[in-house]
């Protein structure tokens, strides 16, 4: 299946993540957006990694309503906008990924800085105990900080549109 919405049972661990935000227990979630939903990572190894959920069960743009999609673009693009401003690093990367059980079309928003990885290049060329720790998941005091943080951003950033 190549396009639905989240739907229980399906076995994605996006739509899982999802259906967190719609009962109100994920404790990472940011904003909904029109087309998705803002998170910040589980890990902050980089502060104030984002993710932009897509509501579409789709595993690839092409797959989506053209006016969705092109929505889509424009929202992810004002959530890295916000990510910028909140988290002042040198550089966004940004990646769609969806792999396993995640092919759901999600954003990720890296906020990079010089030197904040031993060798230049992509963040997933770390170990996973380097890039998903424990060390690195945020405290909830820590976590409310960078969501009040990220929400103040994407209040103007969506106040300008």
């Amino acid at each position: 299946m190549n396009k639905q919405n989240a739907k229980d049972g399906c076995g994605c661990f996006v739509c899982e993540r999802i259906r967190m935000i719609q009962a109100g227990t994920n404790p990472y979630f940011v904003r909904e957006l029109e087309t998705g939903y803002v998170v910040l990572g589980d890990s902050q190894r980089f502060e104030g990694y984002t993710l932009f959920l897509c509501k579409e069960h789709a595993t690839e743009l092409h797959f989506l309503e053209p006016a969705f999609k092109n929505r889509f673009l424009e929202e992810m693009s004002l959530v890295a906008e916000a990510v910028y401003h909140a988290f002042e690093p040198d550089k966004l990367n940004y990646e769609l990924l969806g792999t396993g059980n995640a092919v759901h079309m999600h954003w990720h928003i890296f906020p990079r800085r010089r030197n904040d990885t031993p060798s230049k290049g992509p963040v997933w060329r770390l170990p996973g105990e380097e890039l998903n720790g424990a060390q690195f998941r945020p405290d909830p005091e820590m976590l409310d900080g960078l969501k009040n943080r990220l929400n103040r951003e994407l209040e103007q950033v969506l106040s300008a549109e």
